[in-house]
């Protein structure tokens, strides 16, 4: 997108001159107003399809809810899910009517607006999290409140998150009431976080998140995802297509030697373990744990 031309006809047209300027072959309109010399966008690219419509903001609006958080690298729902783009503005301003953009004319409150490196005015991410209450399931509130609380900078703890609850309101299902007693801090993946909340909806205990596994004399030898020191079972999500970097393949596999050494069960969740109901992650997990000794 480095070389594309993204602007409003309305900044761009100079005293005098026609509108029909603008009409050239080669500009998309991609909404009223807007001409952008980019391919469109893909539905997934989240980014790409903010950069259009942003020169169609107004003083007042913002971008909001599920865009605010994809845009500062929040987890979103995985796919299918596609991420609208929502747009928002405080009474007595108003939110756009626009076909493809969600508005929201929010209740009169003191702005907390953050930036994107282009510019682009966005919803606090504590605020664009409870707003994301009506859109997602707990589960992906769960795991972008824990990335909230591990990755977000500058830093947020969990008491600014209940504070919002409590000021604006929960849904009638209590929904980030629930996400909120389920959020941790330190899960570096939201496919860890649902790998996690998959092994306790199954009746698993709880593991304990990046622990650190040193030897007999103290020595480090890896940062576990997952674990349960108990039994010595560490369960992690490995989402990465290995094939496609041999050189990290055979650093993880001399990982995972370096674990088993030390007496613990590795067990490696994929991708097609955690489909449907998870079924099968959960049922390696459960193994590895009767075998060291479980019973539930």
């Amino acid at each position: 997108m480095v070389d594309d031309l993204i602007f409003s006809v309305r900044d761009a047209v100079e005293p005098g001159r026609s509108r029909f300027t603008f009409r050239r072959v080669g500009l998309r309109t991609p909404y009223r107003g807007i001409r952008s010399s980019a391919h469109a966008p893909a539905p997934d690219d989240l980014r790409s399809r903010v950069a259009e419509y942003a020169p169609r903001l107004r003083a007042g609006q913002f971008f909001s809810h599920e865009t605010s958080l994809g845009l500062l690298g929040v987890p979103l729902p995985p796919f299918p899910y596609l991420p609208g783009i929502h747009v928002s503005a405080h009474r007595p301003g108003r939110e756009p009517r626009v076909p493809g953009i969600r508005g929201h004319r929010l209740q009169t409150r003191d702005p907390m607006i953050v930036q994107t490196a282009e510019g682009w005015p966005l919803e606090h991410p504590v605020r664009a999290w409870r707003q994301c209450a009506a859109l997602w399931r707990t589960d992906d509130l769960v795991a972008a409140a824990d990335f909230l609380l591990t990755e977000m900078r500058p830093a947020i703890d969990a008491e600014e998150l209940r504070a919002e609850v409590a000021r604006m309101g929960d849904t009638s299902g209590r929904v980030l009431t629930r996400a909120l007693a389920l959020s941790r801090h330190g899960p570096r993946s939201a496919s860890e976080t649902r790998l996690r909340l998959l092994l306790l909806r199954n009746g698993l205990p709880e593991p304990e998140i990046s622990w650190v596994l040193r030897d007999a004399h103290g020595r480090f030898v890896a940062e576990l995802d997952l674990a349960y020191p108990s039994w010595k079972v560490g369960p992690e999500y490995d989402g990465r297509v290995h094939a496609e970097d041999m050189r990290q393949f055979a650093r993880d596999a001399d990982r995972w030697d370096a674990i088993r050494d030390c007496g613990w069960e590795h067990v490696r969740i994929l991708h097609h373990h955690m489909r449907g109901d998870g079924a099968l992650a959960v049922g390696k997990v459960r193994a590895a744990l009767t075998r060291a000794g479980w019973r539930g």
